[in-house]
């Protein structure tokens, strides 16, 4: 297993000794995942960017919860989500700044010359390969582009 493995492990054993039980209990999901991939695709371990991406589902999915909860009223269930989504970031390296994701789109703007907002598509591709493999969040990246299209 790669570094991030190993940090995972040491920092359970931290949390078991702090008695920090939802980190404790968010590491043990996510070691969980980890062997189930392992398991399920037959290798003996997986490389630190294979760790990386069942970060970024684990905070995915925890993220869709949270809105889930908020919409339902479930304050203390959605809380419980976010410090779940806190400890699991800490595992990922840092985000890209969006005035980075902002000029990236205004140089794949000025270079494709999209038509107007239905174009997103033709922006989006280029956009997104420029960050690959660096956890850019796909639907603020639409979100950004399509707003650059309308004008904004």
């Amino acid at each position: 297993m790669g570094a991030l493995f190993d940090k995972l492990q040491a920092d359970m054993h931290a949390a078991l000794k702090a008695q920090s039980s939802v980190e404790l209990n968010t590491l043990r999901m996510l070691k969980s995942d980890i062997q189930y991939e392992m398991t399920k695709d037959g290798s003996k371990d997986l490389s630190d960017d294979q760790v990386e991406a069942l970060i970024r589902r684990a905070i995915k999915r925890r993220r869709e919860s949270i809105e889930q909860f908020d919409k339902a009223g479930r304050v203390e269930m959605a809380a419980n989500e976010r410090a779940e989504a806190e400890i699991l970031e800490r595992y990922l390296p840092p985000a890209i700044p969006e005035a980075d994701i902002l000029k990236a789109i205004d140089e794949v703007i000025a270079k494709v010359k999209p038509a107007g907002p239905a174009d997103a598509g033709k922006v989006m591709g280029p956009v997104m390969g420029r960050f690959k493999g660096q956890g850019v969040d796909g639907a603020r990246v639409k979100e950004l582009v399509q707003s650059r299209l309308a004008g904004g």
